[in-house]
């Protein structure tokens, strides 16, 4: 088994059990990943540089238009899939073994942690790992502070409040807030 056998099956949602194959490529992807973080959060690079250092990161390309402000953390890097005109703020986390995928034109704020694994809620499996894609789609805004839970997709035009944990998908031109997040209002077009 390898990384890319990894990959496809965390985003097919299966379950990745403690002391498994999986779990023990998962962490060797997480040693992988805190060496290049290492070198992208520890000095200073310019733009052009943080979205090269990015690319190493996901093994991916990476558009022009992407803009990180360091620090940025992640435990895998490799599911992380980003459209154009995307500005991620400083200490932004994404845990991204199941998937995260960011459309275009999103804003997001300082501290926002994405997060898309979930330990099994029975005591006796607890080390067992359960992924699961977040999708936060164009025009997007995410406060600072903010976390979204495994899951969850965020439509089109939302906006998520400051402070706010999305724990359920979003609508569309929606502004939520809130611990669990709920809806404020809509957003006028």
């Amino acid at each position: 088994m390898n990384e890319n056998d990894f990959l496809k099956y965390a985003k097919e949602g299966k379950t990745i059990e403690a002391l498994s194959e999986y779990h023990e490529i998962c962490t060797d992807l997480l040693l992988k990943a805190t060496k290049i973080k290492m070198k992208l959060n520890c000095e200073y690079h310019t733009e052009e540089e943080i979205r090269e250092i990015f690319a190493e990161l996901t093994s991916s390309e990476v558009n022009e238009t992407l803009s990180i402000v360091p620090p940025f953390h992640t435990d895998c890097g490799k599911n992380i899939v980003i459209g154009e005109n995307v500005f991620i703020n400083s200490n932004c986390t994404m845990q991204d073994q199941g998937g995260i995928y960011i459309g275009d034109d999103v804003l997001i704020g300082h501290n926002t942690c994405l997060l898309t694994l979930n330990h099994d809620p029975d005591p006796e499996k607890r080390g067992n790992l359960h992924p699961s894609p977040i999708h936060i789609e164009d025009k997007v805004w995410l406060g600072s502070n903010v976390t979204v839970l495994p899951g969850v997709r965020i439509k089109k035009g939302a906006i998520v409040a400051a402070g706010a944990v999305v724990t359920k998908d979003v609508d569309e031109n929606t502004v939520v807030g809130g611990v669990p997040a709920k809806v404020i209002k809509k957003i006028n077009e």
